[in-house]
């Protein structure tokens, strides 16, 4: 299974791409929305973790732009330390699947992709 992990804070980058691979996810690393744009263009990850606040395009433009494309069905968890209401309401309006505040437990997150991988597998659809 591909994580692609959309982060620009680099310690945060570095834990979560360990974190995966250590569990056996294949991983796709930016650390900004628009090098997750553009890895997209080659890459299909089955679920993509991506952080609100980045330079270039924010998580909130690359879960908008996602979720109006081809890939509309890969699954996206937002990670961010912006936890305000509005905030979350308009990144579920726009399609993410879950959101995570920071600071987040690493084993909390694992569930929380494991879950949604085996409920998005080909297997379940």
């Amino acid at each position: 299974m591909k994580i692609l992990i959309a982060e620009d804070e680099q310690v945060t980058l570095l834990t979560l791409e360990q974190c995966l691979k250590t569990e056996g996810y294949d991983v796709i690393t930016a650390q900004d929305g628009r090098e997750a744009l553009n890895k997209l263009e080659n890459e299909l990850p089955d679920l993509i973790l991506t952080d609100i606040m980045m330079p270039f395009t924010s998580g909130l433009e690359l879960i908008g732009i996602l979720k109006s494309s081809a890939k509309s069905g890969i699954p996206i968890i937002v990670l961010s330390a912006i936890d305000e209401e509005s905030t979350v309401m308009q990144a579920f309006r726009l399609g993410a699947d879950d959101f995570v505040t920071k600071p987040f437990h690493p084993r909390e997150l694992l569930l929380r992709v494991k879950r949604f991988l085996q409920l998005h597998s080909p297997v379940n659809s």
